[in-house]
């Protein structure tokens, strides 16, 4: 068994190969017709420079080459990157979604503020630089926060020549502030008319915003968005997030399954950010819940995660567990069990919860 710490890598090696992590699986078995995506390479990506920062090993070295290998061959001369790759590495898509950009420069971002190798900190750099136009063109405002996620990655660690990053950056946070302000009521302090899926990334965002920014309405934003999906994610004491089937429109009934993975470690993510900015204990106590999720303190009371093999079930449905252990659940599930290895650590004086995470 490998682990690193207290977190186990096993399933996370099963499925990878040396093209990258595969998409989907029967119940722990790699599913090799789904094939690979960009979005779950980068989450892989980023997993991995962040338990490498931590010990800088060889095995840790060798999955970051190889997720960092799959976005360079996912991106398209002069423009983003690709999501959907076959098995046999035939790319599905003629463009990957917005979301896939942003996911895989925020991945691309955490290489570039690590001290990994120069060569592989070069490959982020460059990838970077040349998708710089696809991201100013976004239009999705979660692929819009994880830019700003990004930029806020490199310029907590000081990284130079990072300005025209920043621009976008600055007009991301911009244009979610301004979605809030058009969509917001008295009782519904949101970005959109819906709420769909990982929430939390878009008052993740302002709050990283606030720090660069705060003569802006940034934190004002972030505090009010965050504590209405805290207040809608929470039910009967436990973290309880909408549900895909059919989502949360406004004025309407929330969907109560099937609950993701993404839903719990994005709120993770969020309330460690607002915990750094603010140091307020509602944030901890969000934080808390949202890892319980994975351990049984969710509506069905039935654990998804595997600390032995660090697997993770595809989500809670209303008829009960999804047994299969795909990459998005797996990786969500990881990174949950690092931070909260990291809370722990903190809270016994070591370092900031979240600091110590980027």
């Amino acid at each position: 068994m490998y682990h690193v710490d207290r977190i186990s890598l096993d399933h996370l090696d099963r499925m990878t190969d040396s093209t990258g992590i595969i998409q989907h699986a029967i119940y722990g078995i790699p599913r090799r017709e789904s094939g690979y995506t960009t979005d779950d390479n980068a989450r892989a990506l980023r997993l991995c420079v962040a338990l490498w920062n931590r010990h800088h090993e060889e095995q840790m070295l060798k999955r970051v080459t190889t997720y960092l290998s799959f976005l360079e061959y996912a991106h398209r001369a002069g423009r983003g990157f690709h999501n959907f790759l076959s098995y046999e590495r035939r790319w599905l898509d003629a463009e990957g979604c917005g979301d896939c950009q942003g996911q895989a420069v925020r991945s691309l971002a955490e290489v570039l503020g690590s001290r990994l190798p120069g060569g592989h900190r070069a490959v982020a750099r460059e990838l970077i630089d040349a998708v710089l136009p696809t991201l100013a063109d976004l239009r999705s405002l979660r692929a819009q926060a994880y830019v700003v996620l990004a930029w806020g990655h490199l310029w907590s660690r000081e990284t130079e020549d990072i300005e025209p990053l920043e621009t976008v950056a600055w007009s991301a946070a911009r244009r979610l502030a301004e979605c809030f302000g058009r969509a917001a009521r008295p009782d519904w302090q949101w970005f959109e008319s819906r709420m769909t899926y990982a929430n939390a990334v878009l008052p993740h965002a302002l709050f990283v915003a606030a720090k660069r920014w705060p003569k802006e309405d940034f934190l004002a934003i972030a505090q009010a968005s965050f504590a209405f999906l805290d207040q809608e994610t929470t039910a009967q004491g436990v973290f309880w997030p909408i549900g895909n089937e059919g989502w949360y429109p406004r004025g309407e009934e929330k969907a109560r399954y099937d609950q993701q993975p993404v839903e719990a470690v994005t709120t993770i993510e969020a309330a460690l950010a607002a915990f750094e900015l603010l140091g307020a204990e509602e944030y901890l106590t969000a934080f808390r819940r949202a890892h319980g999720w994975f351990h049984g303190q969710n509506s069905l009371k039935r654990p998804l995660g595997d600390v032995r093999s660090g697997a993770c079930c595809d989500g809670l449905q209303a008829s009960g567990v999804n047994r299969n252990q795909g990459a998005e659940s797996t990786l969500a599930f990881l990174w949950a069990e690092m931070s909260n290895d990291q809370v722990q650590g903190s809270l016994e004086g070591k370092s900031s919860p979240a600091s110590a995470i980027a």
